[in-house]
């Protein structure tokens, strides 16, 4: 495994994955709705490893993005995802400030 360059821009750490030959996803924040931890346009780049660099929102809402991710880079369907109060798994991903967020996730490459 090549050690990776410390990049703070998940898609310039996208580009760099791909090259290295590694199947990615791009996680984008395309929707938000009140209190929200990350503005629309925010990305979190992951591999099918797992490994993951970016933000759509902290906490367990990352964690979900990743699971469904892994499903995305195998399938190559996209997803869009909602998380929120009105959703009943907001508690425990940490939504439960009242925003709600949408996030698009596709496979690269």
């Amino acid at each position: 495994m090549s050690s990776q360059p410390n990049f703070t821009d998940p898609l310039t750490t996208a580009e760099h994955w791909l090259r290295e030959g590694r199947s990615v996803a791009i996680a984008t924040v395309v929707e938000t709705w009140g209190s929200a931890p990350r503005p629309a346009g925010s990305h979190l780049v992951i591999d099918a490893d797992g490994n993951f660099e970016g933000s759509v929102s902290g906490g367990c809402v990352e964690g979900a993005v990743v699971g469904e991710a892994a499903e995305v880079i195998a399938t190559g369907a996209p997803r869009l995802l909602e998380f929120g109060v009105a959703d009943e798994t907001a508690w425990r991903v940490g939504l439960s400030c009242g925003g709600r967020i949408r996030v698009y996730v596709e496979r690269l490459g």
